[in-house]
């Protein structure tokens, strides 16, 4: 969530940054007039505090028999009930005010590029060469099929449209990536491991900017369940994550963390779950989109002095995963208009798929400034006797699983229909080496 202050001391500032992001600036307008309102009843709430304070002193002066005590008193009483008002009123402009300021994205780094469409976006840098077939390439859903590895017709009968069954090597393949990839975290970038729950509150999906944003494309479990004795609050709707992001960050929301704790960094898989709402028709065919896919998280929580260059680390460490397995791929900055919501600068990495002669993300990673950190209430003090400052927060896949088996299946197929397995994965498939029908 962008800062008040900010969007109201610096305008014109705030208004240029959101145009590159393709927003009418108008839309400010009305942020503005609220927050004066808000300004204008806060010095009339101070002034009637300040008098009903004086009154009720001068009231505790005076005797119950004095003939000034009843008018003192009823003088406090109009006092009081005004100030009751007044505050009532304050708090309603104050939960406007944030109503709206949840709905602004985040304002673009300076460094980030110019423009609003997916053909604007920079490519950074490539790693590795395109597998050169002397044959005719198909797509994982061609090779998966006849491999015995995806099963999408039954994975329909269960569950419906978007969803699929890994079978035999290719749920061992999915568990083995999985494996691979937090060894990789954990033991060479030195990320602790955690295991989260995949069903969290409306809080934590507001915390990172989720919601009220993108409610559409959340799978939300409605509380038709009786809160247990032992349990000391409701626990209201939950919904099921679409990325570990929400409760790795959400960990040390409303804390507030000392300086030599920093950077944390946190690395964890789960399944995720995405509704896609507004993608009807869209990379409907096999396992680029799907409503449950697996996926390793990574998060940081830095400095702000720290976080440029900590989402340069983050993203070689989300590099180093297709390095390892020898897939080729190129790093992509992101334009201001296709930023994500929540994101001040981002870079996505795009991996090769010869099946369908193109490049596909397959890991985003983003700074989000004090973005989340503001709306999770996550801070830091920089020295003991500080006041508490906000944090930087940052996150990337490290990967998403399934697009890594999408592309291990394609870069790797073979003439005769079989599918060569990158070294780095042979120990955690019991040495096996190739696919093979």
């Amino acid at each position: 969530m962008l800062d008040v202050r900010k969007v109201v001391d610096c305008f014109g500032e705030v208004k240029t940054a959101l145009r590159r992001r393709g927003m009418p600036p108008e839309e400010l307008d009305h942020i503005v007039a609220i927050a004066a309102k808000r300004r204008g009843t806060l010095i009339e709430l101070e002034t009637l505090q300040a008098q009903r304070n004086l009154a009720s002193a001068a009231m505790a002066q005076a005797k119950k028999d004095d003939a000034a005590f009843g008018s003192r008193r009823l003088e406090l009483k109009q006092l009081s009930e005004k100030v009751k008002t007044l505050e009532e009123a304050q708090r309603r402009i104050e939960a406007e005010l944030e109503s709206v300021l949840m709905t602004l994205p985040n304002l673009p780094h300076t460094s980030v590029p110019e423009g609003m469409t997916v053909a604007d976006n920079r490519v950074v840098r490539v790693w590795g060469e395109k597998p050169q077939m002397q044959f005719d390439s198909k797509d994982h859903v061609a090779l998966g099929e006849e491999l015995g590895m995806l099963d999408f017709m039954r994975a329909r009968k269960v569950s419906g449209a978007r969803f699929g069954v890994l079978v035999g090597m290719g749920a061992r393949l999915e568990r083995g990536l999985i494996n691979f990839m937090l060894e990789l975290h954990r033991k060479r970038h030195g990320y602790t491991e955690m295991w989260v729950p995949a069903l969290v509150k409306e809080s934590a999906l507001r915390g990172t900017g989720q919601l009220p944003k993108f409610k559409d494309d959340l799978f939300r479990i409605a509380n038709d369940w009786q809160t247990q004795p032992d349990e000391q609050e409701s626990r209201g709707d939950l919904y099921l994550i679409p990325t570990a992001e929400v409760p790795l960050t959400n960990l040390h929301a409303d804390e507030i963390l000392n300086a030599d704790v920093l950077p944390l960094s946190y690395c964890a898989y789960t399944p995720c779950f995405r509704s896609e709402a507004g993608s009807y028709g869209k990379d409907t065919r096999g396992m680029i989109r799907q409503h449950q896919f697996d996926k390793v998280e990574l998060v940081r929580l830095v400095k702000p002095s720290d976080a440029l260059d900590e989402l340069e680390l983050l993203t070689s460490h989300a590099e180093e995963v297709l390095k390892q397995l020898g897939l080729h791929y190129r790093v992509v900055e992101l334009c201001a208009g296709d930023l994500g919501f929540s994101a001040c600068k981002t870079y996505d990495l795009e991996v090769w798929l010869p099946g369908q002669n193109a490049y596909r993300e397959i890991s985003s990673c983003s700074w989000f400034g004090d973005f989340q950190a503001r709306r999770a209430k996550i801070r830091y003090r920089p020295d003991p006797k500080s006041k508490p400052e906000l944090i930087h927060t940052l996150n990337g896949s490290g990967l998403a699983i399934g697009r890594t088996l999408v592309a291990i299946l394609e870069q790797g197929q073979t003439a005769d229909g079989g599918v060569v397995l990158p070294e780095a994965l042979v120990p955690f498939l019991d040495g096996v080496r190739s696919l093979r029908r």
